[in-house]
């Protein structure tokens, strides 16, 4: 069955959100099956990465590195896995969960997205397959109420806040990315990188 939580950002939330958002926005809308989030974030992994414009080496190797940094996960008895939904490592990783899922694969899936229409200005391809992933989720996180820069930063700090290992396809660029992997060093999570050789 498929319910919406308001998560009340005065207790459950990073501080991040209640001085970036307004009082009408502090609430964060949860669609989905876990139950008002309700698991264990030592079982949980998230991930974070360039997008593809922004990658310096092959998608075929990133898909690949991170379909077995996913299976190891699984391995080392991580179920949850948080997509933040964006265009690349984000997508290509939770078609990779979903595809586990399909094959009998025990994992979860919860989609965090920045804010409701992320994905509007999109190619209709990434599009049609951000929708699919909504659809298949078990939950699907909007942290922010509006489209701003703080939203993606707020949305990459809940994902860090709610998992204990980073799963990220960062090689050295500025940017959102590279603040989720220190964000996710400071906090004290396990982060895997790739490698460029």
């Amino acid at each position: 069955m498929t319910h919406v939580v308001d998560w009340d950002v005065h207790n459950n939330v990073h501080p991040f959100l209640y001085t970036h958002f307004t009082k009408e926005q502090r609430n964060i809308k949860i669609t989905g099956g876990l139950t008002g989030m309700d698991f264990d974030k030592k079982r949980a992994c998230c991930f974070t990465g360039h997008r593809p414009e922004r990658l310096d080496m092959k998608e075929g190797k990133v898909i690949k590195w991170l379909d077995e940094q996913i299976h190891k996960a699984v391995d080392d008895g991580y179920d949850v896995f948080i997509s933040g939904m964006q265009r690349g490592v984000d997508i290509w990783a939770a078609e990779i969960v979903l595809k586990m899922k399909e094959a009998g694969v025990p994992v979860h899936l919860i989609a965090a997205s920045a804010f409701k229409g992320m994905e509007g200005r999109w190619e209709k391809d990434w599009i049609d397959r951000y929708n699919a992933i909504l659809a298949k989720s078990e939950d699907i996180v909007y942290v922010g109420d509006h489209p701003s820069r703080a939203a993606f930063f707020a949305r990459n700090e809940w994902m860090v806040d709610h998992s204990s290992r980073l799963i990220a396809a960062f090689t050295g660029a500025p940017g959102g990315t590279k603040q989720t992997v220190n964000y996710a060093e400071k906090k004290g999570l396990e982060v895997v990188r790739i490698s460029k050789t």
